[in-house]
């Protein structure tokens, strides 16, 4: 075996990308690593312009060429690039210029970060939604006992009023007493966990799509993108009702709020069935994912990392806590609930586990 021949062996095994550019910016040789992560393949790209693999939004190009020219290695980090096929990749990569017979050729290693930057973002969902009902169980424990204390006092001041007309001060006591309550059981969310019967996903979004389109009328249209193979799911149907309830009348409202230039408000819903998929420490073998998308305003910058908090609204009128409670829910069934929102597309992708581990 030849020094050539060995090095393009030792090439070919790695798990990294590995691409060598010429000093005309073609691609000469790509390992399968490389092949696999771009979509693409060595016999297709050779001789190809590096433009052809993939592009960036800012001047890669000629940073590329200064690297050849003036034979300096750099370092991009968590960079996306647009491959052929329209799809996007976050990685980090390094470039390293090589001298061979008075030519200067380019090193490119490409370490995929998408896998990476999703399993720390999931992690910090689930640690502030922990969080925020770790919040919330002390404030309802130090709500909730003085209510019940006000609440009884304005029951026995009422038995001790003769004047009919001092009872309706007493009831507002009372009354206002049972509102803080039910707000904050609301914050909690759902007090209990959730029942683990079979149940098609599909049943609990056509149930959901009922009771939107009963609500929005001719306003909106609602369509439909479902996988028809995806097996039952292992979950309470009542509470998965309630959390994609939340998520698709928060889109509903949206749309009304502000409808999309085309004046053609609409909702999707879309199935698909993922495999090995780790959501927080755990690793599912199958995963029912379940994307809900408008073409409304999408979310506001300033509250975009803090919608799943409790009280956090994009409207005026909004209570904040849909939301909340759909990711408790969702975490109840060892799941999480992504968004992804710009003016025109904003998604809400639902993560459930087809099997609860104990």
């Amino acid at each position: 075996m030849t020094g050539s021949d060995q090095h393009h062996r030792i090439l070919d095994n790695l798990k990294t990308a590995i691409l060598l550019v010429e000093s005309n910016l073609t691609v000469s040789y790509i390992n399968p690593a490389a092949e696999s992560l771009l979509q693409v393949s060595d016999q297709r790209i050779h001789r190809e312009a590096i433009t052809k693999l993939f592009h960036e939004q800012d001047d890669s190009l000629v940073k590329l060429l200064d690297a050849i020219n003036n034979r300096e290695a750099y370092t991009k980090r968590e960079t996306v690039l647009t491959l052929h096929s329209g799809r996007e990749i976050t990685v980090d990569y390094a470039v390293t210029p090589v001298l061979d017979k008075g030519k200067t050729s380019l090193i490119i290693e490409l370490q995929p970060l998408d896998r990476l930057l999703r399993i720390s973002r999931e992690e910090g969902l689930l640690s502030s939604q922990q969080s925020s009902q770790a919040l919330i169980r002390g404030i309802a424990h130090e709500v909730k006992n003085p209510l019940g204390g006000l609440r009884g006092a304005a029951q026995l001041l009422a038995r001790e009023l003769d004047d009919e007309r001092l009872h309706d001060y007493t009831n507002i006591i009372i009354e206002e007493a049972d509102r803080l309550r039910n707000l904050v059981d609301t914050m909690l969310g759902p007090n209990k966990a959730p029942e683990r019967n079979r149940l098609n996903i599909h049943e609990v979004l056509e149930r959901v799509r009922q009771l939107i389109e009963v609500e929005a009328g001719d306003e909106i249209v609602i369509q439909r993108d479902y996988d028809p193979s995806i097996p039952d799911i292992i979950g309470d149907k009542q509470q998965l009702i309630q959390a994609t309830l939340n998520i698709m009348r928060n889109a509903l409202q949206a749309l009304r709020q502000s409808p999309p230039a085309d004046d053609n408000p609409r909702i999707i819903i879309r199935t698909r069935s993922l495999r090995q998929i780790t959501i927080g420490t755990h690793r599912h073998r199958l995963v029912c994912q379940v994307d809900i998308i408008d073409n409304g305003p999408g979310i506001p910058e300033d509250i975009k990392d803090a919608i799943f908090l409790p009280m956090i609204s994009g409207r005026a009128d909004g209570s904040g806590l849909g939301l909340s409670i759909a990711q408790s829910v969702l975490s109840h069934h060892q799941g999480l609930i992504e968004c992804h929102s710009e003016p025109g597309n904003t998604t809400f992708s639902l993560f459930i586990p087809l099997e609860l581990t104990k």
